[in-house]
């Protein structure tokens, strides 16, 4: 069951609507860009490298779509809805890694706009299929992490839905549980929209691995007990200076860092961002309302006329992460991005 891929039924994006777990696991299709846009604007789909394939599928949509019979003209139709989609969660890095993939390829080989089209969507496919095979090798090299009997804290859904399949930091988890290991998790609630007590908890449930869900406010007390020995989270942008991931994970850090506890960040190469600097990242402000109103709910959880702040990541430093799980391996302190994607 991949969380994302083409329909080719009626060349659509078939996608798990995210949003209604646990309760329900439901498949929607994305026939047109707006209605892709809105997919990730109200995290229907969500996770940097699901995401990432959102985006390559999002463009190769706009070219199925497009009326253009120019080479011109389709790029150029295919550029407007990468912009667009782009814009929709602009700290992600992966999204517009995915957006601008598709766009090279059609760029450099497209030939007339039926090829574009060809290309376009065979480029969306293969990225898929890589995301599945990156995964499992992060899963691999981070497995020798963990030992047997771990207890492990995990923030917000780095798992199969927030990937194709398998997932990052939860593919670290699977892999350790494929190759033996006792493993158990703790996951935090985690917002925006409780991805942790929603999602992850959902997933690991689903594969019969151990999972108990707390309040983002109790890990430090849990780690303070000796509850927690091992902490992964993944990430949603790594630059030189930090990991921005969801709200939440640097106080975590923090915290592994005063009880001397692992904390391990699981990405793929692609979700690295050397060229990035603090000034450059945008921090998704997301809708009061996911605070002022519990789900559909419509009785206030906040007085009217309070105003919230809702933001949806926050940044760790370099000096709080213990090592950087990637497809390319494990790599320690001092972290260098060039390294890491040269493997």
């Amino acid at each position: 069951m991949r969380t994302i891929e083409w329909d080719d039924s009626d060349s659509s994006i078939k996608m798990i609507d995210q949003t209604l777990l646990p309760g329900e696991l439901k498949f929607i299709n994305c026939r047109n860009i707006a209605e892709v846009c809105e997919a990730i604007q109200s995290l229907r789909i969500r996770g940097a490298p699901a995401l990432g394939v959102c985006g390559a599928f999002g463009v190769a949509l706009s070219a199925q779509l497009s009326s253009a019979n120019t080479v011109e003209g389709m790029i150029k139709d295919m550029k407007t809805a990468g912009e667009a989609i782009k814009k929709t969660r602009p700290t992600a890095i992966n999204l517009g890694w995915g957006v601008d993939r598709v766009l090279q390829v059609a760029e450099e080989e497209g030939l007339d706009p039926q090829l574009i089209r060809n290309i376009a969507l065979e480029e969306a496919k293969n990225m898929a299929d890589e995301d599945v095979a990156v995964n499992k090798k992060i899963g691999k090299y981070g497995a020798k992490l963990l030992r047997d009997g771990d207890v492990v804290l995990t923030h917000c859904n780095a798992g199969r839905t927030a990937c194709v399949d398998w997932g990052t930091a939860l593919g670290v988890i699977r892999s350790a549980v494929a190759d033996g290991k006792k493993i158990t998790v703790i996951a935090c609630e985690t917002r925006p929209l409780n991805q942790g007590s929603r999602i992850t908890a959902w997933e690991l449930h689903e594969d019969k691995i151990p999972v108990q869900v707390i309040t983002d406010s109790t890990a430090g007390f849990l780690m303070s007990e000796g509850v927690i020995n091992k902490v992964i989270v993944g990430a949603d942008r790594i630059t030189q200076e930090f990991v921005y991931n969801k709200i939440g994970t640097y106080t975590h850090s923090v915290l592994a860092k005063e009880h001397n506890i692992p904390f391990y960040v699981a990405a793929p190469v692609s979700t690295l961002d050397p060229e990035s600097w603090e000034e450059n990242v945008q921090i998704e402000r997301r809708s009061e309302d996911e605070i002022r109103y519990i789900g559909s709910c419509k009785d206030l959880n906040v007085p009217a006329g309070v105003p919230i702040l809702n933001l949806a990541f926050d940044k760790t430093p370099m000096e709080n992460v213990s090592a950087i799980i990637t497809e390319n391996g494990v790599f320690y302190p001092p972290i260098l991005l060039d390294e890491i994607i040269l493997g």
